[in-house]
């Protein structure tokens, strides 16, 4: 699987890539995964000053924008987490790659998307 499962239903435009904006759009649509966002914003920031750098916080708003791709469209969402979750409980190793293998392309097809 190499692209994200799209039945051109979406919950959501694509927010702008900005933490305020990814943050508002997963309100919507992973609302679970709001604390993970702010944990994440604050150690990107720390990690923004130790370096003087902003690549940390390029990072923190690509992936982001690339878990927002993804969830706000319920297809490829359910598409995501079936394929984590049967990777999480395989039951050999080669059925866990295979289905990781999965995870991972959409991820990557998402990161694509938002981040050109």
């Amino acid at each position: 699987m190499s692209q994200p499962v799209s039945d051109g239903a979406e919950l959501i435009p694509r927010p702008e890539k900005s933490p305020t904006a990814l943050k508002a759009a997963l309100a919507v649509v992973a609302s679970d995964r709001l604390p993970e966002t702010v944990a994440g914003q604050t150690r990107a920031m720390a990690a923004a000053i130790e370096a003087g750098s902003i690549d940390p916080l390029r990072s923190f708003v690509a992936h982001w924008a690339a878990v927002v791709e993804i969830e706000r469209v319920p297809a490829t969402a359910r598409a995501y987490h079936r394929a984590n979750h049967l990777a999480n409980h395989a039951a050999t190793v080669e059925e866990c790659r295979r289905h990781a293998t999965d995870v991972a392309a959409i991820y990557r097809s998402a990161f694509a998307a938002v981040n050109e």
